[in-house]
């Protein structure tokens, strides 16, 4: 019997869920799922830059797993757009965080986000304070 798949913590819930190659149609396509995920960990190594151990502490989950992750999801992506196929964004097991939404004590700014890089987009302060704490809802997506 295998292992129970461990919920992830994921940022990112894109709001276009679906890529397919311009004047294709769509029944025409073979089409990949990416698992919410699996997005997430290609967000976090290649468009963040952040090493695995950092990512997948953000993930809370293994180093060994966010590499699992990260190398399926390469593999998709790269099979997709090598071999012309459709790609879909869903499933998985994770737990979305929601944003939260921040202030900045020195400029009054105002918005909706999160603190992971911890600076204000307004003045570049470092002194922000939260109005609610982001709350996380475990479950399959």
């Amino acid at each position: 019997m295998s292992r129970p798949v461990k919920c992830r913590h994921v940022q990112c819930h894109p709001d276009a869920v679906y890529f397919k190659p311009r004047a294709v149609p769509l029944c025409d396509l073979e089409e990949l799922v990416l698992t919410y995920d699996e997005l997430e960990a290609l967000r976090l190594a290649d468009l963040e830059g952040l090493y695995q151990e950092d990512a997948a502490a953000r993930m809370q989950i293994s180093r060994q797993t966010f590499g699992n992750i990260v190398k399926t999801a390469r593999r998709k992506v790269a099979d997709a757009l090598v071999n012309g196929k459709a790609i879909r964004i869903e499933g998985g097991v994770c737990s979305v965080a929601k944003k939260e939404v921040l202030i900045c004590d020195d400029c009054s700014h105002t918005w909706e986000g999160d603190a992971v890089n911890g600076i204000c987009p307004k003045c570049k302060s470092g002194n922000l304070a939260r109005t609610r704490k982001p709350s996380n809802q475990p479950g399959i997506l």
